[in-house]
């Protein structure tokens, strides 16, 4: 006897694409998430295109609704199958990860190759993928497949995949809805595979269809109207009402997504207990916390060679308790052992960023400024209380990086260690012209358009530039361009590589994030970027290129032929006077940091007279405090307090 179901019963949507589907979604994670706990649903399953890359942003985000949140991807396998895999603990999202992995470092940039045979059969060293063990996969079949079709294919996925497997029937209102749902029902039964319902859902709302129509144009390079073909007959992939839900399709179809939800335990809280950084950089039978203190005191020796000052060893002792206490000992170290290696080869390097500021950071040369001049930031950003991860950014010579890049790989392993990835988002030219070339807009009028914006203050502004070029305000195609572009601005591009954050792991990383190629060759990037890694509690270093430090490292070879002795930056004085009267007159161009006119205009009036003056005035300008209101860079001048 069947189950009874009530007439609004609860759903969870397993089908789910975001904008990390590159000009396929089009909705945010955040979105999705949002609006699928406004419509009462008992879960989320996020499952774009080989890819996990948005799915930190909905994990985020489903800790603020009472919606459990389910990690998954899908695959387009060479075989035609079209496959969504969901993780039920964290073994099954190593899987999935690793999966990922395989199927995207084979391919260029961009692409991904994976068959049913490296499910069944995978590469040597991969043997613990065969089947995806503790994933659940839904076959999703073609709209209108045949009975042949499904009768092929189902024995194998099911004898692959044991009691794991169910079929999914997403229904869109289309015109064979009835024959398609009755094509499924009868092939599960015949080979006891259970159904599932599935939204194919690739935008939060219907109110996003056009912007859906317009990325389809944008990836076929055509405008919309010569692709009619390849769009949706209506807009029925959104996140749907549960009552339009049950008025579609069977209860027990419905009530299975609660069954598979059951299922799915893992959270991505848990990467956080399994990430461990890297063992090797410290030496047998020593700790982390010892060999830190080891090489920190050794440092201190060496840049304090008349003795240690009293605040400094104080403040050493202080910086090494906090950094025991929050166990980031080999973070310190990692970024030690990557400068010793640069130092080692000569290349001329300087460690910046809020844990840079440290006596530690000093004494292990990692950076140049002197503790004993005054430094009382370190705790400002690495407390006990607020447990935020360190940040330090390793400048070195634009010239000799690559170096230092393909040393940690040779170090760590290309399995382990792997750059972080930036989402390359639309801006406002960029966003105007695809959508001007999806509606059909003439290229010059659109050029024109676009080179015209130098900021972006909202739909209205780019009303008033397209009229001001020749499109009435009131037009419709005026109207659709502006709302578009709005709508469109901020989505993911594509992925491309950070300036040099580096992801390194004990264990496999492919296990904790998916790993592909850059576009750059002998590069690799995992599939999050900094934020990403943060949430996460994924620690990021730092490796990247200056070429002011290119020019330096020339001056301080110059000066140690002039000098006939090493000149090193430790020995550039700290009060030049001359230098300071230069930087007080503005006489900064190509001086890294105050060389912008926001800086420029500052320096006359604030007259740094010594560093930590030049650190106040960067920390000010630089858009970090402005973003945050702490400052307003303009509220002084129209109240007349200039300084």
């Amino acid at each position: 006897m069947k189950p009874t179901f009530s007439f609004l019963s609860s759903y969870a949507e397993l089908d789910c694409i975001s904008n990390f589907s590159f000009l396929t979604g089009a909705s945010h994670p955040e979105e999705l998430v949002e609006r699928a706990a406004g419509l009462g649903y008992s879960g989320l399953a996020l499952a774009d295109e080989c890819s996990l890359a948005g799915v930190v942003r909905a994990h985020v985000e489903a800790r603020r609704h009472p919606l459990k949140f389910v990690v998954g991807s899908r695959f387009r396998l060479q075989e035609g199958l079209h496959l969504i895999v969901l993780a039920t603990n964290l073994n099954g999202y190593g899987n999935l990860s690793e999966t990922i992995t395989l199927a995207r470092r084979r391919s260029p940039k961009g692409e991904y190759r994976l068959s049913l045979a490296d499910l069944s059969t995978p590469p040597a060293g991969l043997e613990y993928l065969r089947g995806l063990p503790d994933c659940l996969v839904i076959l999703k079949p073609g709209y209108g497949c045949s009975t042949q079709w499904l009768d092929a294919q189902l024995p194998a996925l099911a004898k692959l995949f044991v009691q794991r497997l169910w079929l999914g029937v997403a229904l869109h209102y289309g015109a064979s809805d009835a024959r398609h749902l009755s094509t499924l029902q009868q092939a599960g039964r015949r080979h006891h595979i259970p159904l599932v319902a599935l939204g194919g859902v690739e935008m939060h709302r219907r109110s996003r269809q056009p912007l859906h129509d317009a990325l389809v144009a944008i990836r076929h390079g055509k405008p919309v109207t010569e692709i009619l073909e390849q769009l949706h007959p209506n807009a029925e992939r959104h996140l749907r009402s549960r009552l339009r839900l049950a008025n579609m399709y069977p209860a027990e179809l419905l009530h299975e997504t609660l069954n598979i939800l059951e299922h799915c335990r893992f959270s991505l809280d848990e990467l956080r207990l399994q990430y461990q950084y890297p063992e090797e950089i410290v030496p047998q039978g020593m700790t982390p916390s010892t060999y830190l203190r080891q090489e920190t005191m050794a440092g201190a020796r060496r840049r304090y060679p008349q003795g240690i000052p009293a605040s400094v060893l104080a403040q050493l002792e202080n910086e090494l308790s906090i950094i025991r206490d929050l166990a980031y000992e080999p973070y310190f170290l990692t970024v030690y052992d990557i400068v010793k290696f640069a130092r080692s080869r000569g290349i001329l390097c300087q460690g910046r960023g809020s844990a840079a500021n440290s006596a530690v950071c000093y004494c292990l040369g990692i950076t140049e400024v002197d503790p004993a001049s005054g430094n009382t930031l370190f705790a400002r950003f690495i407390s006990r209380a607020r447990n935020e991860p360190p940040d330090i950014d390793v400048d070195f010579e634009h010239e000799r990086r690559e170096e230092v890049i393909q040393y940690i790989y040779e170090r760590y392993g290309r399995e382990r260690a792997a750059l972080a990835a930036v989402a390359i988002r639309y801006r406002h030219r960029s966003v105007l012209r695809d959508t001007g070339k999806a509606l059909n807009v003439p290229p010059e009028r659109i050029e024109v358009v676009a080179r015209s914006f130098h900021y972006w203050n909202g739909r209205k502004d780019i009303l008033e530039k397209i009229h001001a070029h020749g499109f009435p305000a009131t037009s419709r195609i005026a109207r659709l361009w502006a709302g578009l572009s709005d709508t469109l601005r901020g989505f993911p591009r594509h992925l491309s590589q950070h300036p040099g954050g580096f992801v390194i792991s004990q264990g496999k990383l492919s296990r904790l994030v998916p790993i592909e190629n850059a576009a750059m060759p002998e590069r690799s990037v995992v599939q999050w970027d900094k934020d990403d890694l943060d949430a996460m509690g994924l620690l990021k270093v730092d490796v990247l290129a200056l070429g002011m430090l290119s020019a330096l490292q020339r001056c301080l070879q110059l000066a140690s032929r002039l000098r006939g002795r090493p000149y090193e930056l430790q020995d550039i004085p700290p009060d030049d006077s001359p230098t300071f009267e230069m930087i007080c007159r503005a006489d900064t161009i190509g001086v890294f940091q105050i060389e912008s006119r926001a800086q420029m205009s500052m320096l006359p009036r604030l007259r740094p007279r010594e560093f930590y003056d030049l650190v106040i005035q960067v920390a000010i300008v630089r858009p970090g405090p402005i973003q945050g209101g702490m400052v307003h860079p303009f509220l002084r001048r129209r109240q007349n307090l200039e300084p």
